[in-house]
């Protein structure tokens, strides 16, 4: 499982018009140049947002994005799925290793695992709401999920529970 900068983006525009849409709608390039994103990529992901119910757009010279919901009624299990289409790829179904062992009628121990880790992902992250990355920041959300991180001086950061 790899998350993309679609993702990424996604979660910091959802909360960047979290933060300050309450003032009107936000431009796409205004929001771009504060997050310092790529401006063509940023109106990319908002449109998939507003495909997918996240945010809505306003026309006009005054015109920009706003959330289409408040905060703590969006998830970033939403955010995800509407930048990347899904949480979790299962290969079984997008890219099969066989066609006869992957199908469903074939008996397969490694399938069970793939679809409980995708539901423990879900879970998770339906859990987290935009309004808990906003008032919380990072410590609030490691308590939320009751998680903590051990530096081992090195990029890679471990995971404790």
């Amino acid at each position: 499982m790899r998350f993309t900068t679609q993702a990424e983006y996604g979660l910091i525009c959802t909360l960047h018009l979290a933060r300050f849409g309450a003032a009107g709608p936000v431009a796409a390039r205004e929001m771009a140049e504060k997050e310092d994103l790529p401006a063509d990529y940023t109106e990319k992901i908002l449109r998939r947002l507003r495909q997918a119910g996240i945010v809505t757009s306003v026309r006009g010279v005054s015109g920009g994005f706003e959330l289409a919901r408040d905060a703590r009624e969006i998830s970033v299990k939403d955010v995800v799925e509407a930048t990347e289409g899904s949480t979790f790829e299962i290969n079984c179904r997008q890219h099969p290793v066989g066609a006869e062992r992957c199908d469903t009628t074939h008996d397969c121990s490694i399938r069970p695992v793939w679809y409980a880790l995708r539901t423990k992902i879900d879970e998770l992250l339906d859990q987290i709401r935009i309004s808990d990355l906003l008032e919380g920041g990072e410590v609030g959300v490691t308590e939320l999920i009751d998680i903590t991180w051990q530096d081992h001086g090195d990029t890679n950061l471990t995971m404790e529970r």
